[in-house]
């Protein structure tokens, strides 16, 4: 994990451009509710793509939109 963002959780909200927005959280439900919070909020910008990833095994949780 990152010294800087020692929680376990990252949620990015991208566009084209890269990363905008970054969170970290302890509480993997946490994570999930900010997921669906930023996907309810944000989903409606252009090219935006919202992920959740675990930092301690580096997997990806879950990301919207989904991939095909």
């Amino acid at each position: 994990m990152d010294a800087a963002h020692p929680e376990g959780f990252h949620l990015v909200l991208s566009i084209d451009s890269g990363p905008i927005m970054h969170g970290w959280w302890v509480s993997e439900v946490t994570a999930r509710e900010k997921f669906s919070a930023w996907v309810d909020e944000r989903g409606s910008m252009p090219r935006a793509r919202v992920t959740l990833a675990d930092e301690e095994t580096g997997a990806v949780l879950t990301s919207w939109p989904e991939e095909p």
